[in-house]
């Protein structure tokens, strides 16, 4: 029995301490002309664990870092680094999307050699990999580049380096090709994500509807039965007629398409995927769309030059499919004034996705816009069902101004997070909405009038479900000043986390820990919880008080970290013994806030210089329990001994809680 129970022992050690490692890395180096090279780094994933893009979104998981080093006066940069196709969810726990590779990734750098006897690049990447926990890892690259010499113009000599020490050297042009057919195949098998997928038909959906809305403005609706007319009395027959309507309806898609083609082309589908978190990209969305909500809601009109209408108008009359497609033209040009800004907006927010995401939201938008057209003119009759013109066309453009606007604090929120000024906290940004669709919903109930509204004598029966509407959803906002998640619009504002209060205004002081009540080097961690993240610092003030230790190995960019904090660390029975009974000790293995020069050093266990506060707890852990994982939880006596088995992610309170307290009874024994 007791050799049983030692090798239960044996397993168990052996288990909590294991250094992960689930990222399996690659690289070879494909001469691309006589001084340019591309690096190829390929990583295999374990099953379950994910890694990130370089370009996904701050406030989330942390990006994939490449770090090109000894560069200066030998190589220069090419271009960006490019990477294989990625999953985009989003992450509820920390509010953001989140871009990321499942099983495979696979990054090309190209690079020109400027210096003939230059033979060795060496690229450092960083990066994190999660599963139920999260580990942060790095790797050093060391590209032994061949021989540089003047090739003919046809020659193309191609030297692949694989990463560990093995190296081949191909001269042949077809194993050149053999390879990239290889990679091409590859490229091809990798299926577009489920995500991806989802994200098109949402901005495909929303862009429709924004298409609808544009529908329904003073300068598109009216033109319905104008041009519905037009294709019924001027065709010979009935089924040309609605010929040519169709041909009009899919003209109208045609040059709203070419404008998303225009976008992508523009800008570049990879490219487009930094948009959203780039500073002046946002901060100039921000003032685009300001623009556009102060055009809807009247102070000005944004129209394209007379000369194009009527050099449009010109060629619009020569008649046949020519001509239709002009009068298609000739709509996008003069309803621009309503139509831009939603146009605009959507161009902004499907650019900001990236890839064919402008394209499809031109679609979508489209689609909507021209399929009344279509429809209308093929059945005449339901002309008679329509509307009449009036000033409830300009109510739905003033509302569309106010949703403008409140998208437009999106992009500012964005850009102050990506700098953490802390300038639009989320106090500050819901004010800002409840602000707004308070105003709206004030101006739906006729309190308020604009520039272009007409006399209003009555609400109409729409407009007050409408106004009762945005009321609702205006009070619905209100609870989130004292903390209230309000996850109808989660990811919209800024997290809680980003707030002068994180657990809300007025919060009273038995939730939240002062300034006055910490110790000396402590903060207010998680729920008012008093924590150290300094080691030494946390075991002296343990010394003081008498009292175990909880180490929580963590991450800022750890989501099990959160879910665990916020879901189990927050039961009463839990929160009790946290604030009461330990010590925290919170050590956050990606702090990248660096080490004095005189701290930093090489690491006895894994060789890596530690230069950073996060690589100093990371190699603790690591050389301490070996293991690598976050989170990851030891409870240790108040001078620095462990006194329980360590545990990583354990979402079951209840088991939590029997840990918590069969690691405090072994202290006070």
């Amino acid at each position: 029995m007791k050799k049983f129970t030692y090798i239960l022992l044996l397993i168990t050690f052996f288990a909590q301490g294991q250094i992960l490692n689930p990222v399996k890395w690659k690289s070879k180096v494909v001469q691309k002309s006589a001084n340019e090279f591309e690096l190829v780094m390929e990583a295999t994933i374990e099953n379950e664990w994910h890694m990130y893009s370089q370009y996904t979104p701050d406030g989330g998981a942390l990006p994939t870092v490449f770090n090109f080093k000894n560069a200066k006066g030998n190589y220069t940069l090419v271009g960006k680094t490019k990477e294989s196709a990625y999953k985009k969810v989003f992450n509820d726990i920390f509010e953001v999307n989140e871009y990321y590779f499942a099983k495979t990734a696979q990054f090309k750098q190209v690079i020109k050699v400027t210096n003939t006897k230059f033979k060795e690049v060496k690229v450092y990447v960083e990066y994190q990999a999660c599963k139920e926990q999260c580990i942060q890892q790095d790797n050093t690259f060391t590209f032994q580049l061949p021989e540089i010499k003047i090739m003919e113009v046809q020659a193309i000599s191609t030297a692949v380096i694989a990463s560990d020490s093995t190296t081949q050297t191909v001269d042949s042009v077809s194993a050149v090709q053999s390879s990239n057919a290889s990679e091409n195949k590859t490229a091809q098998n990798n299926e577009a994500p489920v995500e991806e997928k989802k994200g098109l038909w949402s901005i495909f959906f929303l862009a429709f509807i924004g298409g609808f809305a544009a529908l329904l403005t003073p300068c598109v609706f009216p033109m319905i039965p104008m041009t519905v007319s037009y294709f019924t009395k001027q065709s010979k027959t009935k089924a040309q007629g609605k010929r040519n309507a169709i041909f009009y309806g899919v003209s109208i898609i045609l040059i709203y398409v070419i404008l998303g083609s225009l976008v992508t082309g523009i800008f570049g589908a990879d490219s487009l995927n930094a948009l959203s978190t780039n500073v002046w990209f946002n901060l100039i969305f921000f003032g685009l769309l300001v623009f556009f909500a102060a055009s809807f809601l009247g102070a000005f009109e944004i129209v394209l030059p007379n000369s194009w209408a009527n050099k449009v108008d010109q060629q619009a009359d020569r008649g046949g499919f020519i001509g239709i497609l002009f009068m298609a033209l000739a709509l996008a040009i003069v309803s621009f004034s309503c139509t831009g800004p939603i146009v605009g907006t959507l161009l902004v927010e499907a650019a900001s996705k990236g890839g064919l995401a402008p394209i499809i939201g031109m679609l979508g938008f489209s689609s909507a816009l021209a399929l009344p057209f279509m429809l209308f003119a093929m059945f005449p009759g339901w002309m008679n069902t329509l509307p009449k013109s009036g000033g409830w066309l300009n109510t739905v453009k003033v509302s569309l101004g106010f949703l403008e606007l409140a998208l437009a604090f999106k992009f500012l929120s964005n850009a102050d997070l990506v700098v953490q000024a802390h300038l639009l906290e989320r106090e500050v940004f819901l004010g800002i909405w409840i602000a707004i669709f308070g105003t709206w919903a004030v101006y739906l109930f006729g309190k308020l009038t604009l520039p272009h509204d007409s006399p209003l004598t009555h609400l109409s029966i729409g407009r007050l479900f409408m106004a009762i509407f945005v009321t609702i959803f205006t009070i619905y906002l209100i609870p989130g000043l004292w903390g209230a998640p309000l996850k109808i619009i989660s990811g919209f504002p800024p997290p809680m986390t980003y707030s002068e209060s994180p657990s809300g205004i007025g919060t009273s002081s038995s939730n939240t820990t002062t300034a006055i009540d910490l110790p000396e080097h402590a903060h207010s961690g998680p729920h008012g919880i008093i924590a150290f993240h300094d080691y030494e610092d946390g075991v002296a003030y343990a010394k003081k008080v008498g009292k175990p230790i909880l180490l929580d190995f963590t991450g800022h960019a750890c989501v099990n970290c959160r879910k665990m904090e916020d879901f189990v660390w927050s039961k009463p029975e839990i929160l009790y013994l946290l604030k009461d009974k330990v010590v925290l000790i919170s050590l956050y293995v990606d702090d990248k806030r660096e080490l004095p020069k005189e701290a930093q050093y090489v690491s006895k266990e894994t060789g890596k210089e530690i230069v950073t506060i996060g690589n100093k707890w990371s190699d603790y852990q690591i050389t301490r329990y070996k293991n690598n994982a976050q989170p990851y939880y030891v409870i240790l006596n108040s001078e620095g001994e462990d006194i329980s088995n360590p545990i990583g992610y354990t979402p079951d309170a209840t088991e939590y809680k029997k840990w918590l307290d069969e690691g405090i009874s072994k202290f006070k024994k």
